[in-house]
């Protein structure tokens, strides 16, 4: 699941791609919080991660929204 799309990557998706990638990192990171409490996180920098990649996509969809409107 290490996914490691660039930002370049991310701002040539398409907005419903940008919403996909969202969708999917906000599963695995409920996922990975839910491991962390059961004690089975292995790798606990992965929560940092694709916490910092939900950041970035709601950015770049921001930036998006405020390039159409204007």
């Amino acid at each position: 699941m290490a996914d490691k799309t660039s930002v370049e990557d991310l701002r040539q998706m398409s907005a419903d791609q940008l919403t996909e990638k969202l969708i999917e990192l906000k599963k695995e990171q409920f996922n990975l919080r839910f491991q962390a409490a059961s004690g089975q996180l292995a790798n606990t920098a992965r929560v940092r991660e694709v916490r910092r990649s939900v950041a970035r996509i709601k950015s770049i969809q921001s930036e998006k929204k405020k390039a159409v409107a204007s």
